[in-house]
């Protein structure tokens, strides 16, 4: 009688990592589907001699498929998720102009303002850029007393005039949030740097506080149009790079802060990235589609990522890594009638017989899996289908 293995392809085995360039969708989920017809005299003797012509790659032919021989190796082994992703910048900012009047100066798209710098002009007066959460909401100068005027507001301004060099830390201790006779101090110094009167008091509309420096992305306000208290005059972001991926939220699980990734650019260089955050909420695109969450990726060398935004890039996540272990090809697996899984290894003269194996870790994207078993060996020969 002859003996027949079925051997069916892994619907997950096909994934190879892509061309460079190439943007992929994988999802790790690695389904060895086979029905495995053993006899039973296979089963209780765990051999196999096949029959008929041997494959040009040195496999049986027997099986009624065209096979292959693939070496087990010993190595180091990465699983991967390969996603699509879109390389920016951290944040999203608005500015609020409070002024009133006319908008005579306003910068550029792409342009970068620092804190301490001229975000736009109004009636050809400086509208300052200054670090801070709290929004400008009142003017600011010195009461009968420090404690007349305090607060978030107040505090943040404090730790711009020290941080730009207008005040000294033993001036403005820090954490100060009253605003002092030597806070009035370090508004004149910065009024002087401007070119402006130097009162030592902030009207509301001369400064707009937001949490970084900003890279402006679009200009919603227009020169020569009126300025009114209330309306956004810019958009911008962060100089901070960053990656985001609208991941499946059913690979949520595949996926945790820290985890190693490689960000392929546009120009086909790679450079390595972190992920810093995992979304927690899915969310589906208008129209419909597959739910996603998102999930953050800080690049490890920001500079080589250059200053493109909203570019379209690849990114392998590492979810996992083992050290010096056995590993062979997904598609050298068998499924077994009884359960498990193993490999046909290649003997000599001909003679071919089924290892049992134990299943480690997969690399989806290299179609590669950790396997472990009695009676193999790295350097063995295994059959596989034939490419």
């Amino acid at each position: 009688m002859e003996d027949h293995i079925e051997r069916q392809a892994d619907p997950g085995s096909a994934s190879r990592r892509p061309r460079r360039g190439t943007v992929k969708r994988v999802v790790i989920i690695v389904v060895v589907a086979a029905a495995v017809v053993v006899v039973a005299a296979l089963a209780a003797t765990g051999t196999l001699q096949r029959k008929g012509n041997a494959s040009a790659g040195g496999g049986g032919g027997g099986n009624g498929f065209a096979t292959g021989l693939a070496t087990v190796t010993r190595q180091n082994l990465s699983a991967q998720t390969d996603v699509n992703a879109t390389l920016g910048y951290e944040g999203s900012y608005t500015a609020i102009d409070q002024a009133q009047g006319t908008f005579t100066d306003l910068p550029a798209a792409g342009q970068l303002i620092k804190p301490g710098q001229v975000l736009y002009q109004v009636n050809d007066s400086p509208v300052v850029l200054l670090r801070g959460s709290t929004p400008a909401y009142r003017s600011l100068s010195e009461g009968a007393y420090a404690s007349d005027v305090a607060g978030a507001d107040v505090a943040e301004l404090n730790a711009d005039l020290v941080a730009l060099g207008y005040a000294t830390r033993s001036e403005i201790p820090a954490g100060s949030d009253e605003f002092t006779w030597q806070t009035q101090q370090a508004v004149e110094k910065l009024q002087a740097h401007l070119g402006v009167e130097q009162t030592g008091t902030l009207a509301l509309g001369q400064v707009v506080f937001l949490p970084a420096a900003v890279r402006v992305t679009a200009v919603s306000a227009t020169a020569g149009a009126a300025a009114q208290p209330g309306q956004p005059a810019l958009t911008g972001t962060s100089t901070t790079r960053e990656v985001t991926i609208p991941l499946d939220a059913t690979q949520q699980s595949l996926v945790k802060v820290g985890d190693k990734v490689v960000i392929t650019l546009p120009n086909n260089q790679t450079t390595p990235g972190v992920v810093s955050s995992v979304g927690k909420i899915a969310t589906t695109p208008q129209g419909g589609g597959t739910p996603t969450i998102t999930v953050q990726v800080t690049p490890t060398d920001p500079a080589a990522t250059g200053s493109l935004y909203q570019a379209a890039v690849a990114v392998s996540i590492i979810t996992g890594t083992v050290q010096n272990v056995l590993v062979v090809p997904v598609d050298a697996l068998l499924a077994l009638a009884g359960g498990g899984y193993a490999v046909e290894v290649a003997g000599a003269a001909g003679a071919h017989h089924l290892v049992p194996v134990t299943l480690g870790l997969f690399d989806d994207a290299d179609g590669l899996v950790q396997v472990s078993g009695s009676g193999l060996s790295a350097g063995q020969r295994m059959v596989v289908p034939a490419l």
